[in-house]
C-alpha cells in the first residue's frame, strides 16, 4: 500500500481539517490574541493529525503486507484467513470477518459438489458392476455356440468389457488412495495376466509377444498395474503395422534406484511433434484421427493419471514408422522393491 494512495483515501478528512483550521484562524483574528497563539493552535492540530494518520498508515500497511506475503507463499490461497493475524483496526477486523464468512460458504459449496460427485461415482461403479453380468452371460452363450458369427460377437463383447473397465478405473482415478492395496507384486505375474486377458485379439491380429527378464517384484497395486498394462497392449494392437509382422516385447531392468518395466512394439509410432502431448486428456494425434483407429484420447491420459497417484513414472519414446517404447519406472527402496530369489 503506497502512502500517496493512502492520502488520496484521506482526501476528504484532510480537506475538512484545512477548512476547520481556516475557520479557527478567522475567529482568532477577531480577538486581540498574540500571533504565537494564532500560529501555535493550527500547527499543533496539523501535527497531531499527521502523527495520527501516519500511525494508522504504518499499522495498516504492515497488516496488508502480511496478508499479501502470506497469499503469495500459499499454494492453497483460500487458507489465507487461517494464517493472518487478527488486526487491531476496524477495517481489518471487517475484512477478516468477510473472509471467514466466504471460507465457510465456499466449504459448504465444495462439500455439496463433493457429495454429488461421490454419489455419481457410486452410481457409475454400480452400473458397471451390473453391466458385467449380462456381458459375462453373453460370453457364456457365445462359448457354447461357437461359429463365425458368435466369434465376431465375442470380439465386440471383449471391446465392451474393456470400455466398461476403463470407465470404472476412470471413475476411481481421483480417489486411487482409497482404492489401492500396496503389496509385493511380481512383474511376470502381472504381465502374464494382462497377456492372457488380451490373448484373443493378439491371436486374431497375429501379434507375437516376447516376454523375458521379468523375475522382479515391486511394491504396488497389481490390479491397477494390470489395467495400465492392458491399456498399453491395446494401444500397441490398435497402432500396429497392417502390412508387416507385429511384435510386443516386455521386459524389466533393475536399476540402482528403480525398476523399469519396458513395453515396446514395432508399430506405426508417433510423430515427433506429438510425443509430448500423448498423455493429455482427449489428445488423439495424427494416428488417432485415422478413420480405422477410433481413438478417444483417454487411455494414455488415464495411465499417466494412475501412475502419478501410485508414485510411478511413465515415460514414452517413439519413432514414426518404427515403433513405440513405454517405460514404467517403479521407485526402488527397502520398502518399495524386492527381487525374487
Amino acid at each position: 500500500m503506497r502512502f500517496t494512495d493512502f492520502l488520496k483515501d484521506k482526501l476528504l478528512t484532510i480537506s475538512l481539517l484545512f477548512f476547520g483550521l481556516i475557520t479557527i484562524e478567522i475567529f482568532l483574528a477577531i480577538y486581540p490574541i498574540g500571533n504565537f497563539i494564532k500560529f501555535y493552535i493550527p500547527i499543533i492540530l496539523m501535527l497531531l493529525y499527521w502523527i495520527g494518520i501516519s500511525i494508522e498508515y504504518f499499522t495498516k500497511r504492515k497488516f496488508y503486507q502480511n496478508v499479501f506475503h502470506t497469499l503469495d507463499e500459499l499454494g492453497e490461497k483460500y487458507l489465507v484467513n487461517e494464517l493472518i493475524k487478527n488486526p487491531n483496526f476496524i477495517e481489518g477486523k471487517l475484512l477478516k470477518e468477510v473472509l471467514e464468512q466466504t471460507d465457510k460458504a465456499m466449504l459448504e459449496k465444495v462439500n455439496q459438489y463433493k457429495y454429488l460427485q461421490e454419489d455419481y461415482k457410486e452410481y457409475i461403479e454400480l452400473w458397471i458392476h451390473e453391466i458385467k453380468t449380462p456381458i459375462t452371460a453373453s460370453k457364456m452363450v457365445v462359448e457354447n455356440n461357437k461359429n463365425e458369427i458368435t466369434k465376431s460377437i465375442d470380439e465386440e463383447l471383449d471391446k465392451i468389457e474393456d470400455y466398461t473397465e476403463q470407465a470404472l478405473f476412470y471413475a476411481r482415478s481421483n480417489t486411487v488412495q482409497k482404492d489401492y492395496y500396496i503389496k509385493k507384486s511380481n512383474l511376470k505375474d502381472m504381465v502374464n495376466e494382462c497377456v492372457k486377458k488380451n490373448k484373443n485379439i493378439l491371436i486374431q491380429e497375429k501379434i507375437s509377444i516376447n516376454i523375458h527378464d521379468l523375475e522382479l517384484s515391486v511394491n504396488t497395486d497389481s490390479k491397477w498395474i494390470v489395467f495400465i498394462l492392458n491399456q498399453l497392449i491395446q494401444n500397441s494392437v490398435k497402432y500396429r503395422k497392417e502390412e508387416s509382422h507385429s511384435e510386443i516385447e516386455m521386459y524389466a531392468k533393475l536399476g540402482k534406484e528403480n525398476v523399469i518395466l519396458y513395453v515396446e512394439d514395432n508399430g506405426i509410432g508417433i510423430k515427433k511433434g506429438e510425443i509430448t502431448r500423448v498423455f493429455e486428456k482427449g489428445f488423439t494425434g495424427t494416428n488417432g484421427r485415422l478413420s480405422n483407429k477410433k481413438s478417444t484420447g483417454i487411455g494414455l491420459y488415464l495411465c499417466k493419471k494412475l501412475c502419478d497417484k501410485l508414485g510411478i513414472a511413465i515415460e514414452l519414446n517413439s519413432t514414426q514408422g518404427e515403433g513405440t517404447e513405454i517405460r514404467l519406472v517403479f521407485p526402488q527402496g527397502s520398502y518399495t522393491i524386492l527381487e525374487n530369489k
